[in-house]
């Protein structure tokens, strides 16, 4: 495999959800928004923004609707958008109608636009020697969450980030073997869940090693466990916030 110290950062990855109490310096955001900004977009729609939250009644909100108490404390909080209100303005602007601004297609072109735009910028954070952790909690509660950010319509949160300078060194997380993810061609149905056996116990050993939030937890075991057990939670308005916001129109 090759090394180079792009790809020996990306392989040293850690999320981190303990930093120092201190703030991002204004070259260190302008440097994050300018990657945000250069960050490739479908048909250069360019359908994504940025959130920097910075009012700290705001932050404690949002802290409480993820139930992480680093989410808006140490360091700084960003919230990815996928915007499509923006160019929707445009159009009504310009004396357009709305096209199709509102159907699933190009929601999901402005996911992807939104995703790539937040990797591109955890990669940079890391690149300067911080670090983050990315917060897919913004999206537990998600209708509620909609009004504490006041996002107008055809706008959806997409991933929340915690960046900031760290103050623990995690444990590398151990990941699925390649050969259970990456296949030449066509996808490979010859899967057996006995052949996970290695990885199970390579997973237990990090969590009975891990300093903080101590279990005894295979992956097999949290795959067959609450995560995917069928319940009913918040996130199942994700939906309905999709249509609240003028999106997806075309998805019944």
């Amino acid at each position: 495999m090759m090394h180079n110290s792009t790809i020996d950062q990306q392989l040293d990855h850690r999320s981190i959800r303990k930093f120092k109490d201190k703030q991002l310096t204004k070259d260190q955001l302008t440097t994050l928004y300018t990657v945000f900004q250069h960050t490739a977009t479908s048909m250069f729609m360019q359908n994504a923004t940025l959130l920097h939250i910075t009012a700290e009644s705001k932050r404690a909100k949002i802290r409480e609707l993820c139930g992480q108490q680093y989410v808006g404390a140490e360091g700084d909080l960003l919230i990815f958008v996928v915007d499509l209100y923006r160019n929707q303005q445009i159009r009504q602007q310009l004396g357009q109608d709305d096209g199709r601004v509102h159907t699933t297609d190009i929601f999901f072109q402005g996911m992807d636009d939104t995703l790539l735009a937040w990797q591109n910028v955890a990669n940079a954070v890391e690149s300067m020697g911080l670090g983050y952790v990315p917060l897919g909690t913004i999206n537990d509660h998600p209708l509620a969450m909609l009004d504490v950010l006041d996002l107008p319509e055809l706008t959806f949160p997409a991933l929340g980030m915690q960046v900031g300078v760290p103050d623990q060194q995690p444990q590398l997380k151990p990941r699925l073997p390649l050969e259970f993810t990456t296949f030449e061609n066509d996808y490979s149905r010859n899967f057996k869940v006995d052949d996970l056996k290695d990885y199970d116990q390579e997973v237990t050993t990090y969590y009975d090693l891990r300093d903080a939030n101590r279990r005894i937890d295979s992956f097999t075991k949290q795959i067959t466990g609450n995560k995917l057990n069928i319940k009913t939670i918040d996130r199942d308005q994700l939906p309905e916030l999709l249509h609240k916001q003028k999106l997806c129109l075309d998805w019944k």
